[in-house]
């Protein structure tokens, strides 16, 4: 019983000067959060490790529709041009005004296939704190940002005349 307690105390006495610390960092002012100077290798680890297992475990329940429905498509090139591309740029765009200034970086999505459509629907309705990714879903309803993940999802094989061609289209 004794060693059982003694551990007891020694998890809780480890928590508690984790949390004293982490509490010391913060109230110090000492880490700076400003978007123009990168995060620790070990922080931005931790940041993105949360990031993306947040994202899949609320994603993981989400049923996509038909993505390859071109008239989906190119409402969602549409939406995209009006909205995105000034943060992840699109076919033959590889900077903006806007990019530089944000800090994580965007991925670039003309260029990244995006995989699992459930986790980019869910992180374009819901945002990601703390990258300027904002929650679209405050704005736009599921069945347009649907519309933009099977844009994106096929961005990334589209030339830059296919894509002003479909974001252009009314």
């Amino acid at each position: 019983m004794r060693t059982l307690a003694t551990v007891g105390i020694t998890v809780v006495a480890t928590l508690a000067a984790f949390g004293l610390g982490a509490a010391a960092v913060v109230g110090s002012g000492a880490y700076n959060i400003g978007a123009d100077d990168h995060h620790t290798k070990l922080v931005l680890a931790i940041i993105e490790r949360l990031r993306n297992r947040s994202v899949a475990v609320r994603a993981r329940d989400i049923e996509a529709p038909n993505l390859q429905d071109p008239s989906h498509i190119a409402a969602g090139a549409q939406h995209y041009a009006a909205l995105c591309t000034a943060c992840h740029l699109s076919p033959g765009v590889t900077k903006s005004d806007l990019r530089p200034g944000l800090y994580p970086h965007p991925p670039n999505l003309a260029q990244e296939d995006m995989v699992d459509a459930p986790m980019a629907f869910w992180t374009i309705k819901h945002g990601i704190k703390m990258s300027a990714m904002p929650a679209w879903g405050k704005s736009l309803d599921d069945a347009t940002i649907w519309d933009i993940v099977a844009f994106v999802r096929q961005m990334p094989a589209m030339s830059e005349e296919t894509y002003q061609q479909l974001s252009k289209a009314r």
